[in-house]
């Protein structure tokens, strides 16, 4: 697409946006040259439709810049409930409904020219790959946090970013509402004095454990070889992908079950650790940085990240026990989780209506960010800084001793046993493209 045409949509899309208060497009700086200069829309795609997808599919179409033109999985019946919501969605709203496309294959889906961003929501060792392919088929991305399966592919994902002049944003949430931002602000301005210590509770037990279930029969529909993909072989169980029935309508009961195996998932450390690890992290300054020492926990201390400033950072249940993060500094502390925020330093204080707790404005950033060809609130380098102090803490655990880290050169200083560990040899013929 030339220029002029570009600038033609940047002016159309400007005047759109001026009357639902996101404001005026600055000047381009880099950017995906395939959007359609006569849509003003941004044509989204889905790239796994899961439980996950079925929230971020109900924000991103109240979105009036936003149409959904496609969707990929490998679970024929999960496209099938895609359709249905997307159509429900354009029917409620009594507008016509864009053309809409459902690929089992998410590379079909990146070759469609109709389609100029994707969010991705597929299981964590999907991220990377699909990420990359999505940069170099010129599609801005939304994706799930963490942001990798392993802290390589995140390097490489980097990569991928930003020699494509990608829009990428992580979906870290929280800092997108009002009591997080407030504490992070208030840690930052040095309102607590020298902080000494941070507790982070991700939950109990932070880490992942062996895949243990029982092997069942694949269900129809479902494409288990391609659910794995580059993974060693696995067997299936209902539990890494929970069943869902569309007449009567049932939804996933519980969340997929493979978060929790260390074959396919990172456990609580980068489910929840992806949340409020990144939290602890812009509190302390620390993005696009990290600890400079990881301590695996004992029976008389949790998992500790020690920072070259001298800041503790423990992985701990505190106080009432649910997850979040507490800044503890010379004069008082700050705690904070997605229902609460609590200080003792009056200078602090601050309260919170309703509407400031919100979330959905995070999603409004994305294409925001994607018409303005700017960096969003969490772009690629903060979700690989935080997703890495993650994985770092899952690695300390597994070879049970302490390890210096490099958060410059992202590696383990004299350590190759842990170094092996930053990736793992993909299986049946997958690689990233570089």
């Amino acid at each position: 697409m030339s220029k002029s045409n570009f600038s033609r949509r940047k002016f159309i899309s400007a005047s759109i946006l001026s009357t639902v208060g996101l404001g005026a497009i600055p000047t381009l700086s880099f950017g995906n040259t395939n959007i359609a200069a006569d849509t003003a829309k941004i044509r989204l795609g889905f790239i796994g439709v899961g439980r996950q997808a079925m929230g971020l599919l109900s924000n991103m179409m109240k979105n009036p810049m936003v149409d959904v033109v496609a969707g990929a999985d490998v679970y024929k019946i999960k496209l099938d409930r895609f359709k249905e919501r997307v159509a429900k969605h354009y029917a409620d709203e009594k507008r016509q409904a864009p053309a809409l496309k459902v690929y089992a294959d998410y590379k079909e889906l990146l070759a469609n020219p109709e389609v100029d961003a994707v969010v991705i929501a597929s299981p964590d060792h999907w991220h990377a790959m699909m990420a990359i392919d999505a940069c170099h088929a010129s599609k801005d991305i939304y994706l799930e946090k963490p942001l990798t399966f392993t802290i390589h592919e995140g390097q490489e994902l980097v990569k991928a970013v930003r020699s494509n002049g990608t829009v990428l944003a992580v979906g870290s949430m929280q800092r997108s509402a009002a009591n997080f931002q407030h504490a992070a602000r208030m840690v930052q301005k040095g309102m607590l004095g020298k902080v000494k210590q941070v507790l982070v509770n991700v939950g109990t037990p932070p880490h992942p454990k062996p895949y243990d279930l029982p092997s069942q029969p694949v269900p129809a529909g479902l494409d288990w070889k391609t659910w794995t993909g580059p993974l060693p072989d696995i067997h299936y169980n209902e539990e890494l992908d929970p069943p869902i029935s569309l007449n009567p309508e049932q939804n996933e009961k519980v969340w997929g079950a493979w978060r929790w195996y260390k074959e396919t998932g990172g456990g609580l450390m980068t489910d929840w650790g992806a949340h409020m690890i990144d939290i602890a992290q812009w509190g302390l300054g620390m993005d696009r940085n990290g600890p400079v020492e990881v301590i695996p926990g004992t029976d008389s201390k949790p998992l500790t990240y020690n920072y070259a400033n001298g800041i503790e950072m423990l992985i701990t249940s505190f106080d009432e026990g649910r997850q979040g993060v507490k800044f503890l500094g010379e004069k008082g502390f700050i705690k904070v989780s997605r229902s609460q925020y609590d200080t003792d330093v009056k200078a602090c204080e601050r309260t919170f209506s309703k509407d400031e707790l919100a979330f959905g404005d995070h999603h409004v950033d994305f294409i925001d960010s994607v018409i303005k060809r700017k960096d969003p609130v969490v772009p690629v380098e903060i979700g690989h800084s935080s997703c890495t102090v993650c994985t770092i803490g899952n690695i300390a655990h597994e070879v049970g001793r302490p390890l210096k880290w490099d958060p410059i050169s992202q590696e383990f200083e004299n350590d190759w046993e842990a170094n092996s560990k930053l990736h793992y040899t993909y299986q049946h013929g997958y690689s990233l493209k570089t």
